[in-house]
């Protein structure tokens, strides 16, 4: 199916001043370096975003922000799932009203749902809002796959239900997706270091933690990839990858921040409960980052 949405999209880290609130002013500059890295999307409120330890004013407050930055650039995606009904409804109409292009819904994290209540709880929510919904299947966190029947058959039953993430890490199951019901639904798959893969199996695009540290080098791997030009995208992938291995083998989202701190870009700490990196994993991503030419030029 041609989908609006594609490419590179940054599920952005939410930086933290030093009393703890959003660094709203370091927050608009991450978009920037998103958008100047020639990304096709940012997500609001994603997984590396911290969306589960924040309030819901926070989310809020992390949308409108994002939505303002992006100023058409580029379409925002807002996560909005929650461990209520009635919550992520609200958070979805809220993200709709603020401007958001697409809602991007994990199921309840809490509590695994069953199937019935799982289905139940996205055509609730698809039903409340009029644009393009993300389903976001997170089985790590929800206890729930959603699996490629399961998917094809919501999407075919509820009109705006066009896109998934799927951060199963399982390529088999992004290829069934791709392959049986692409169609009638778009897949990103979400787990950074599968983004050749994920793009040579015809995957609508990646959303990529990483890509809030290398948002330029991911773009040119994937335009490489979708231009034909393998040997190329290859050679730009093994120049990154010890970086990327190095993000993805670390605690993911102190991981993402430490390497941006390392490239001088002032991303703070994580919110407690999750902790910084221990000092020899930051040493290790930091070298790598300096490795890096343009990286360690921009600090």
């Amino acid at each position: 199916m041609s989908s609006q949405l594609s490419g590179v999209l940054t599920a952005l880290a939410t930086p933290f001043a030093s009393d703890g609130r959003i660094d709203e002013k370091t927050l608009r500059r991450l978009v920037d370096r998103g958008v100047d890295g020639g990304v096709d999307g940012v997500v609001a409120c994603g997984s590396t975003g911290e969306f589960a330890a924040m309030s819901g004013a926070e989310r809020r407050q992390v949308v409108e922000t994002v939505v303002d930055q992006a100023a058409g650039r580029v379409p925002v995606v807002a996560q909005t799932g929650a461990l209520s009904t009635k919550e992520a409804v609200e958070l979805s109409r809220h993200a709709q009203a603020a401007g958001a292009s697409v809602l991007m819904v994990v199921t309840p994290y809490y509590e695994p749902l069953t199937l019935e209540e799982t289905l139940r709880y996205l055509r609730t929510v698809a039903g409340a809002v009029d644009i393009p919904v993300m389903l976001y299947n997170l089985p790590g966190a929800t206890g729930v796959n959603l699996s490629p029947e399961t998917v094809g058959q919501l999407a075919r039953e509820v009109e705006n239900v066009q896109y998934i993430k799927d951060t199963s890490a399982d390529m088999a199951q992004a290829g069934q997706l791709i392959h049986r019901h692409g169609d009638v639904i778009s897949t990103f798959v979400g787990w950074d270091s599968l983004l050749v893969q994920a793009i040579s199996e015809g995957a609508a695009g990646v959303m990529a933690g990483t890509a809030n540290v290398i948002p330029a080098e991911l773009v040119s791997i994937h335009r490489a990839l979708r231009d034909g030009e393998l040997d190329r995208a290859r050679a730009e992938w093994a120049r990154i990858y010890p970086l990327m291995d190095a993000i993805m083998s670390a605690p993911f989202i102190p991981a993402v921040k430490a390497a941006l701190n390392a490239a001088g870009f002032p991303a703070g700490e994580p919110r407690e409960p999750v902790l910084g990196l221990d000092a020899a994993t930051a040493a290790g991503i930091s070298s790598l980052v300096e490795a890096l030419p343009r990286l360690s030029a921009a600090r």
